[in-house]
């Protein structure tokens, strides 16, 4: 069963359900490939349909859910290869995007930046494993954005929605040993990334960022099981400085 709806007071109600699904996820509660059945949301909540259409809508733009035509909408379920081509493409482009922003980045974007990676900083329980996922991806979507071409956003946006961060975050709740450290060196990896934004020092934050990615690109083998050749052979297909 669903959690109840206690409260909405501080968000708008399709905003407390995608919050209710969000979490679900993310604590392995909801399966990859698993239906998201509007009807029995909505009966298990106490609310309207309407709410959880738009709760859902929520899912699928946040990369956690797929619309599948006249059938609805279920958990993303991604192979090997999709993931891996996901993981080549955040390479490609996040990489791109930190050596511009140290060249084009506001100070409004820095502060930006370095507000998210503070509210980052105390989130190392179980429990807040679905707000910082969603913070996460507030940091490397600003990072991107800090790099100054809109265009480049948008394609990130999407290459964003096909990498599965949700299923790292879902191991690290089934393994809570792991927590502490990973979140640690998560916070280490960002805070070195911003830090050679803020000097300007592009070529730096080009590769603190590569090997950030790297370092999920570990994880996808060690938690995901996704094949470390497959990984290499995408890196190889973007050229020396990738392979």
């Amino acid at each position: 069963m669903l959690d109840s709806l206690e409260s909405v007071q501080r968000k708008p109600l399709k905003e407390e359900i995608f919050d209710i699904l969000h979490n679900r996820i993310i604590a392995g509660k909801a399966a990859p490939g698993e239906w998201l059945r509007q009807e029995d949301i909505s009966s298990q909540l106490g609310v309207s349909q309407t709410p959880v259409r738009e709760a859902l809508d929520l899912l699928v733009s946040a990369g956690l859910a797929e619309r599948v035509p006249y059938r609805g909408v279920r958990v993303l379920q991604l192979t090997a290869d999709e993931i891996a081509d996901a993981y080549a493409m955040r390479l490609l482009l996040e990489s791109a995007a930190a050596q511009t922003a140290a060249a084009n980045r506001t100070e409004e974007q820095l502060e930006a930046l370095r507000a998210i990676l503070e509210k980052t900083r105390p989130l190392v329980a179980l429990s807040d494993m679905s707000m910082q996922r969603q913070l996460n991806r507030e940091f490397h979507q600003m990072l991107v954005t800090a790099g100054g071409s809109p265009l480049l956003a948008r394609l990130y946006a999407m290459v964003a929605n096909q990498f599965p961060d949700w299923m790292l975050y879902e191991y690290m709740f089934r393994h809570p040993e792991l927590l502490e450290a990973s979140l640690a060196q998560e916070y280490q990896e960002h805070l070195a990334i911003v830090e050679t934004i803020a000097s300007g020092q592009g070529e730096l934050a080009a590769q603190h960022t590569r090997e950030h990615i790297r370092n999920l690109g570990r994880e996808l083998v060690a938690f995901l099981d996704v094949p470390e050749g497959l990984l290499r052979e995408r890196e190889a297909q973007l050229g020396p400085a990738f392979g």
